[in-house]
């Protein structure tokens, strides 16, 4: 027999726990942007879609 005993709920928690932990820091990436870089990003983002539209040619309206 072996003389290592393991407690079950011990090992079970600690299963849990990494999966926890490693749930966390892909939300952290995910979702851990400060304020002033959303306000940043969507400042970019208008900026590219206002330059975008400036650009954009329209159809000519000469039927001859």
């Amino acid at each position: 027999m072996s003389n290592n005993v393991v407690n079950l709920n011990k090992v079970r928690k600690a299963r849990e726990q990494a999966l926890a932990k490693e749930q966390a820091r892909e939300n952290r990436a995910k979702f851990g942007r400060t304020k002033s870089e959303k306000t940043r990003t969507e400042a970019e983002k208008e900026k590219a879609d206002r330059t975008l539209d400036g650009a954009r040619r329209e159809p000519e309206d000469d039927a001859s």
